[in-house]
């Protein structure tokens, strides 16, 4: 049996343990409270390809959890990012989203339109990083590549 290692922060783990579990490792680790929110939070963004907002997040779950507040799932998410398991996307209409899925820097394309968020995989991207070190001489230590255009789905329906 084959498994695969998957890179994140510079961490190898494997395949087989989910991002979920990895979250819910950490926030332990770290001596905080796994509680019912938290494991709702945590669920939504480890398993979330579209990169949701902390609104979004709290949509999902206020009918589960009528009682929790926005800034409860603000925290959260602040507090998973504070130790490295979620990767912020800030905007400069300071909106930000949010991906647990992929907690490392990469490449993102945005649709200026409806705001989908896809994650291309590009095999370039290391080599552009070492580049882009080698022609200015800095050690880079994170990247921010974000390419913004119009989703197919948008321009379908302009017509």
């Amino acid at each position: 049996m084959k498994i695969n290692i998957i890179k994140s922060k510079g961490i190898e783990m494997t395949e087989h343990k989910t991002r979920f579990d990895i979250i819910i490792q950490k926030l332990r680790d770290n001596g905080h409270k796994i509680t019912p929110q938290r494991l709702a939070i945590v669920k939504i963004i480890a398993q979330s390809e579209g990169h949701p907002s902390v609104e979004d997040i709290y949509d999902q779950l206020r009918n589960a959890f009528p009682t929790m507040s926005l800034a409860t799932v603000y925290r959260n998410i602040i507090t998973i990012k504070s130790l490295g398991e979620v990767l912020e996307l800030g905007f400069p209409d300071g909106s930000n989203r949010y991906d647990g899925h992929k907690p490392y820097p990469h490449p993102h394309v945005i649709c200026i339109k409806c705001k989908k968020i896809v994650d291309p995989d590009l095999d370039s991207l290391d080599e552009m990083e070492k580049e882009v070190a080698s022609e200015t001489k800095f050690k880079i230590l994170n990247h921010r590549l974000d390419f913004f255009g119009i989703c197919s789905e948008c321009m379908a329906n302009q017509h």
